[in-house]
Protein backbone atom coordinates (compact mmCIF):
# COMPACT_ATOMS: atom_id res chain seq x y z
CA UNK A 1 0.00 0.00 0.00
CA UNK A 2 3.08 2.27 0.22
CA UNK A 3 2.76 3.29 -3.44
CA UNK A 4 -0.81 3.80 -3.52
CA UNK A 5 -0.49 6.21 0.14
CA UNK A 6 2.51 7.86 -2.34
CA UNK A 7 0.01 9.06 -5.24
CA UNK A 8 -1.58 10.29 -2.79
CA UNK A 9 0.96 12.15 -0.59
CA UNK A 10 4.26 12.66 -2.84
CA UNK A 11 6.02 14.12 0.45
CA UNK A 12 6.15 10.61 1.67
CA UNK A 13 9.91 9.53 1.45
CA UNK A 14 11.16 5.56 0.91
CA UNK A 15 12.36 3.74 3.96
CA UNK A 16 15.66 3.92 2.16
CA UNK A 17 16.48 7.16 2.22
CA UNK A 18 14.89 7.76 5.92
CA UNK A 19 17.73 5.03 7.03
CA UNK A 20 20.30 6.23 5.08
CA UNK A 21 19.91 9.60 6.97
CA UNK A 22 19.42 8.67 9.98
CA UNK A 23 22.39 6.51 9.70
CA UNK A 24 24.37 9.44 8.79
CA UNK A 25 23.84 11.27 12.35
CA UNK A 26 25.45 9.39 15.08
CA UNK A 27 22.85 10.74 16.92
CA UNK A 28 20.05 9.83 15.42
CA UNK A 29 21.45 5.89 14.68
CA UNK A 30 22.31 5.55 18.50
CA UNK A 31 18.67 6.71 19.48
CA UNK A 32 17.01 4.19 16.74
CA UNK A 33 19.32 1.37 17.50
CA UNK A 34 17.91 1.76 20.86
CA UNK A 35 14.34 1.37 20.21
CA UNK A 36 13.09 -2.02 20.30
CA UNK A 37 12.67 -3.88 16.58
CA UNK A 38 9.11 -3.43 16.48
CA UNK A 39 8.99 0.28 17.52
CA UNK A 40 11.44 0.97 15.00
CA UNK A 41 9.29 -0.85 11.99
CA UNK A 42 6.50 1.34 13.83
CA UNK A 43 8.43 4.47 13.31
CA UNK A 44 9.65 3.70 9.42
CA UNK A 45 6.25 2.57 8.44
CA UNK A 46 4.53 5.66 10.14
CA UNK A 47 7.40 7.90 7.85
CA UNK A 48 6.87 6.44 4.68
CA UNK A 49 3.20 5.59 4.79
CA UNK A 50 3.55 2.02 4.55
CA UNK A 51 1.22 2.31 7.70
CA UNK A 52 -0.83 5.48 8.19
CA UNK A 53 -0.72 8.37 10.42
CA UNK A 54 -1.90 7.65 13.90
CA UNK A 55 -3.48 10.74 14.55
CA UNK A 56 -3.73 9.85 18.34
CA UNK A 57 0.03 10.06 18.47
CA UNK A 58 0.62 13.10 21.21
CA UNK A 59 2.30 15.49 18.54
CA UNK A 60 -0.17 14.56 15.98
CA UNK A 61 -3.20 15.03 17.55
CA UNK A 62 -2.28 18.77 19.46
CA UNK A 63 -0.86 19.88 15.70
CA UNK A 64 -3.91 18.66 13.80
CA UNK A 65 -6.77 19.48 16.83
CA UNK A 66 -5.44 23.09 18.36
CA UNK A 67 -8.30 24.71 18.76
CA UNK A 68 -6.46 27.87 18.91
CA UNK A 69 -4.99 27.46 15.13
CA UNK A 70 -7.40 25.15 13.80
CA UNK A 71 -11.29 26.45 15.71
CA UNK A 72 -13.30 25.52 12.56
CA UNK A 73 -12.06 21.91 12.96
CA UNK A 74 -13.10 21.43 16.65
CA UNK A 75 -16.15 23.12 16.06
CA UNK A 76 -17.11 20.71 13.31
CA UNK A 77 -15.59 17.70 15.87
CA UNK A 78 -17.95 18.98 18.85
CA UNK A 79 -21.05 19.69 16.84
CA UNK A 80 -21.06 16.31 16.11
CA UNK A 81 -20.24 14.94 19.26
CA UNK A 82 -23.09 16.68 20.74
CA UNK A 83 -25.84 16.60 17.82
CA UNK A 84 -26.38 20.28 17.81
CA UNK A 85 -24.48 22.67 15.74
CA UNK A 86 -22.62 24.99 18.02
CA UNK A 87 -20.51 27.99 17.59
CA UNK A 88 -16.76 28.70 19.28
CA UNK A 89 -16.68 31.45 20.94
CA UNK A 90 -13.09 31.50 22.74
CA UNK A 91 -10.46 28.58 23.76
CA UNK A 92 -9.99 28.45 27.61
CA UNK A 93 -7.59 27.74 30.24
CA UNK A 94 -7.56 25.01 31.52
CA UNK A 95 -6.62 25.45 35.11
CA UNK A 96 -8.81 22.97 37.08
CA UNK A 97 -7.90 21.36 39.73
CA UNK A 98 -6.19 18.43 38.69
CA UNK A 99 -3.11 16.07 40.34
CA UNK A 100 -0.26 16.37 38.02
CA UNK A 101 0.43 12.75 37.27
CA UNK A 102 -3.38 12.20 36.02
CA UNK A 103 -2.48 13.69 32.75
CA UNK A 104 0.32 10.67 32.33
CA UNK A 105 -2.31 8.93 30.06
CA UNK A 106 -3.57 11.82 28.68
CA UNK A 107 -2.85 12.20 24.73
CA UNK A 108 -4.55 15.90 24.33
CA UNK A 109 -7.16 18.17 26.45
CA UNK A 110 -8.89 21.89 25.54
CA UNK A 111 -11.34 23.56 27.32
CA UNK A 112 -14.04 25.59 25.14
CA UNK A 113 -16.61 27.86 25.45
CA UNK A 114 -19.64 28.06 23.05
CA UNK A 115 -21.54 31.41 21.57
CA UNK A 116 -24.71 30.40 23.84
CA UNK A 117 -22.40 30.33 26.91
CA UNK A 118 -21.98 26.75 27.24
CA UNK A 119 -18.52 25.08 28.20
CA UNK A 120 -16.86 21.84 26.80
CA UNK A 121 -14.05 19.92 27.87
CA UNK A 122 -12.43 18.02 25.75
CA UNK A 123 -10.20 14.77 26.82
CA UNK A 124 -8.42 12.26 24.34
CA UNK A 125 -7.26 9.02 26.66
CA UNK A 126 -4.76 6.27 25.70
CA UNK A 127 -6.54 4.04 27.92
CA UNK A 128 -10.04 4.41 29.59
CA UNK A 129 -9.38 3.21 33.10
CA UNK A 130 -7.50 6.38 34.00
CA UNK A 131 -11.22 8.08 33.38
CA UNK A 132 -13.89 6.49 35.33
CA UNK A 133 -17.72 8.04 35.40
CA UNK A 134 -16.29 9.56 39.13
CA UNK A 135 -13.63 11.39 37.93
CA UNK A 136 -15.51 12.86 34.76
CA UNK A 137 -18.25 13.66 37.36
CA UNK A 138 -15.58 15.39 39.38
CA UNK A 139 -13.71 17.35 36.43
CA UNK A 140 -17.56 18.39 35.57
CA UNK A 141 -18.34 19.96 38.96
CA UNK A 142 -15.30 21.69 38.66
CA UNK A 143 -16.06 23.14 35.51
CA UNK A 144 -19.47 24.12 36.59
CA UNK A 145 -17.92 25.61 39.73
CA UNK A 146 -15.49 27.76 37.68
CA UNK A 147 -17.90 28.87 35.50
CA UNK A 148 -20.43 30.07 38.70
CA UNK A 149 -17.40 32.23 40.22
CA UNK A 150 -16.67 33.91 36.92
CA UNK A 151 -20.11 34.87 36.83
CA UNK A 152 -20.18 35.97 40.58
CA UNK A 153 -17.31 37.79 39.63
CA UNK A 154 -18.92 39.50 36.36
CA UNK A 155 -22.64 40.65 37.98
CA UNK A 156 -23.58 42.51 41.31
CA UNK A 157 -25.40 40.46 44.08
CA UNK A 158 -28.48 42.11 42.82
CA UNK A 159 -28.42 41.08 39.14
CA UNK A 160 -26.91 37.72 39.39
CA UNK A 161 -29.34 34.83 38.33
CA UNK A 162 -28.57 31.00 38.32
CA UNK A 163 -29.94 31.09 34.66
CA UNK A 164 -27.19 32.96 34.18
CA UNK A 165 -24.79 29.45 34.48
CA UNK A 166 -24.78 28.04 31.23
CA UNK A 167 -24.36 24.12 30.31
CA UNK A 168 -21.11 21.96 30.92
CA UNK A 169 -20.43 19.18 28.46
CA UNK A 170 -17.62 16.84 29.38
CA UNK A 171 -16.33 14.77 26.21
CA UNK A 172 -13.96 12.25 26.58
CA UNK A 173 -12.60 10.39 23.75
CA UNK A 174 -11.16 6.88 24.61
CA UNK A 175 -8.53 5.00 22.23
CA UNK A 176 -9.26 2.00 24.18
CA UNK A 177 -12.20 1.73 26.72
CA UNK A 178 -12.47 -0.27 29.52
CA UNK A 179 -14.85 -3.41 29.95
CA UNK A 180 -17.93 -1.59 30.91
CA UNK A 181 -18.07 -0.06 27.20
CA UNK A 182 -17.63 -3.64 25.72
CA UNK A 183 -20.26 -4.69 27.77
CA UNK A 184 -22.35 -2.98 24.68
CA UNK A 185 -20.00 -3.85 21.33
CA UNK A 186 -22.27 -2.41 19.47
CA UNK A 187 -22.54 0.92 20.64
CA UNK A 188 -19.23 3.39 20.38
CA UNK A 189 -21.04 6.48 21.48
CA UNK A 190 -22.57 7.13 24.71
CA UNK A 191 -24.72 10.43 26.05
CA UNK A 192 -25.46 10.79 29.41
CA UNK A 193 -27.23 13.62 31.22
CA UNK A 194 -29.34 13.71 34.66
CA UNK A 195 -33.25 12.24 34.41
CA UNK A 196 -36.22 12.59 36.43
CA UNK A 197 -37.74 9.17 37.25
CA UNK A 198 -41.03 11.33 36.60
CA UNK A 199 -40.64 13.03 34.31
CA UNK A 200 -40.37 15.92 35.12
CA UNK A 201 -37.66 18.59 32.80
CA UNK A 202 -34.96 20.77 34.79
CA UNK A 203 -31.57 21.83 33.24
CA UNK A 204 -28.97 20.35 35.74
CA UNK A 205 -26.28 21.63 33.50
CA UNK A 206 -24.12 18.81 33.28
CA UNK A 207 -23.67 16.54 30.47
CA UNK A 208 -21.64 13.98 29.14
CA UNK A 209 -20.62 12.01 26.04
CA UNK A 210 -18.27 8.94 25.65
CA UNK A 211 -16.52 7.72 22.33
CA UNK A 212 -15.12 4.36 22.44
CA UNK A 213 -13.01 4.39 19.45
CA UNK A 214 -11.81 0.73 19.45
CA UNK A 215 -15.39 -0.40 19.54
CA UNK A 216 -15.95 2.03 16.59
CA UNK A 217 -13.05 0.81 14.77
CA UNK A 218 -14.57 -3.04 15.23
CA UNK A 219 -18.13 -2.00 14.01
CA UNK A 220 -16.79 -0.43 11.17
CA UNK A 221 -14.06 -2.88 9.75
CA UNK A 222 -14.62 -3.30 5.95
CA UNK A 223 -17.79 -0.88 6.01
CA UNK A 224 -17.75 2.26 3.71
CA UNK A 225 -17.92 5.60 5.42
CA UNK A 226 -21.98 7.28 5.45
CA UNK A 227 -21.71 10.24 7.79
CA UNK A 228 -19.35 12.73 8.64
CA UNK A 229 -18.78 11.62 12.29
CA UNK A 230 -18.11 8.27 10.69
CA UNK A 231 -14.88 10.28 9.00
CA UNK A 232 -13.61 11.73 11.55
CA UNK A 233 -13.65 8.59 14.14
CA UNK A 234 -12.23 7.22 11.60
CA UNK A 235 -9.55 9.46 11.07
CA UNK A 236 -8.79 9.18 15.10
CA UNK A 237 -8.62 5.55 15.12
CA UNK A 238 -7.01 3.83 12.22
CA UNK A 239 -4.28 4.02 10.59
CA UNK A 240 -4.68 1.52 7.93
CA UNK A 241 -3.64 3.24 4.34
CA UNK A 242 -7.22 1.77 2.77
CA UNK A 243 -9.26 3.90 5.74
CA UNK A 244 -7.23 6.60 4.91
CA UNK A 245 -7.67 6.36 1.16
CA UNK A 246 -11.56 5.39 1.58
CA UNK A 247 -11.64 8.47 4.01
CA UNK A 248 -9.84 11.21 1.55
CA UNK A 249 -11.87 10.23 -1.27
CA UNK A 250 -15.38 10.39 0.47
CA UNK A 251 -14.38 13.69 2.31
CA UNK A 252 -11.03 15.38 0.60
CA UNK A 253 -10.65 18.13 3.23
CA UNK A 254 -9.19 15.43 5.70
CA UNK A 255 -6.05 15.18 3.14
CA UNK A 256 -4.90 18.56 4.15
CA UNK A 257 -4.46 17.23 7.90
CA UNK A 258 -2.53 13.65 6.89
CA UNK A 259 -0.37 16.25 5.18
CA UNK A 260 0.14 18.30 7.74
CA UNK A 261 1.13 15.58 9.98
CA UNK A 262 3.45 14.23 6.70
CA UNK A 263 5.20 17.85 6.55
CA UNK A 264 6.28 17.31 10.37
CA UNK A 265 7.49 13.69 9.31
CA UNK A 266 10.37 15.47 6.86
CA UNK A 267 12.32 16.72 10.06
CA UNK A 268 13.35 13.33 10.81
CA UNK A 269 15.26 14.33 13.97
CA UNK A 270 12.30 16.46 15.63
CA UNK A 271 9.71 13.47 14.49
CA UNK A 272 12.45 10.91 16.50
CA UNK A 273 12.59 12.70 19.39
CA UNK A 274 8.84 13.31 19.92
CA UNK A 275 8.93 9.70 18.95
CA UNK A 276 11.15 8.55 21.66
CA UNK A 277 8.72 10.83 24.05
CA UNK A 278 6.04 8.47 22.74
CA UNK A 279 7.56 5.50 23.49
CA UNK A 280 8.72 6.74 27.10
CA UNK A 281 5.41 7.84 27.78
CA UNK A 282 3.79 4.55 26.34
CA UNK A 283 6.19 2.28 29.01
CA UNK A 284 5.73 4.33 32.20
CA UNK A 285 1.74 4.12 31.82
CA UNK A 286 1.94 0.11 31.03
CA UNK A 287 3.87 0.49 34.07
CA UNK A 288 0.81 2.17 35.95
CA UNK A 289 -1.58 0.04 34.59
CA UNK A 290 -0.38 -2.83 35.54
CA UNK A 291 0.19 -2.04 39.35
CA UNK A 292 -3.27 -0.24 39.14
CA UNK A 293 -4.80 -3.62 37.71
CA UNK A 294 -2.57 -5.47 40.59
CA UNK A 295 -4.20 -3.01 43.07
CA UNK A 296 -7.56 -3.63 41.70
CA UNK A 297 -6.75 -7.36 42.16
CA UNK A 298 -5.45 -7.03 45.58
CA UNK A 299 -8.65 -5.34 46.91
CA UNK A 300 -10.87 -7.69 44.86
CA UNK A 301 -9.36 -10.25 46.59
CA UNK A 302 -9.44 -8.44 50.18
CA UNK A 303 -13.22 -8.12 50.06
CA UNK A 304 -13.89 -11.91 48.71
CA UNK A 305 -11.92 -12.82 51.81
CA UNK A 306 -13.64 -10.48 53.53
CA UNK A 307 -16.75 -12.21 52.41
CA UNK A 308 -15.98 -15.87 53.12
CA UNK A 309 -14.89 -14.65 56.42
CA UNK A 310 -18.65 -13.06 57.44
CA UNK A 311 -19.68 -16.56 55.71
CA UNK A 312 -17.78 -18.74 57.92
CA UNK A 313 -18.83 -16.59 60.92
CA UNK A 314 -22.34 -16.67 60.41
CA UNK A 315 -22.43 -20.41 59.41
CA UNK A 316 -20.64 -20.90 62.86
CA UNK A 317 -22.79 -18.38 64.58
CA UNK A 318 -25.45 -20.81 63.10
CA UNK A 319 -23.82 -24.04 64.30
CA UNK A 320 -23.72 -23.09 67.62
CA UNK A 321 -27.43 -22.26 67.87
CA UNK A 322 -27.83 -25.48 66.70
CA UNK A 323 -25.96 -27.24 69.33
CA UNK A 324 -27.28 -24.61 71.79
CA UNK A 325 -31.04 -25.40 70.90
CA UNK A 326 -29.68 -29.72 70.91
CA UNK A 327 -28.54 -29.32 74.21
CA UNK A 328 -31.59 -27.52 75.56
CA UNK A 329 -33.59 -29.98 73.93
CA UNK A 330 -31.30 -33.00 75.63
CA UNK A 331 -32.19 -31.88 78.76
Amino acid sequence: MTGVLRAYFPILRSRKEILKEIQSKGELNRIFNGWEEKYQEEFLDFCTGAKGVKMLYDFCAKAILDPELYPERIEELISLLLGKKVKLLKVLPNDNTRIADETSLLIMDFLVQLQDGSVVNVEVQKVGYAFPGQRSACYCADLLLRQYLQVRKEMTKETFSYRNISNVYTIVIFEKSTAEFHQFPDKYLHKFKQKSDTGLKINLLQEFVFVALDIYKQNHQNKSIKKRLEGWLTFLSSDEPEDIIALIEKYPDFKTMYEQVYEICQNIEQVMGMFSKELYELDRNTVRYMIDELKEENQRQKEENQRQKEKIEQMEAELREALKKLEEYKR
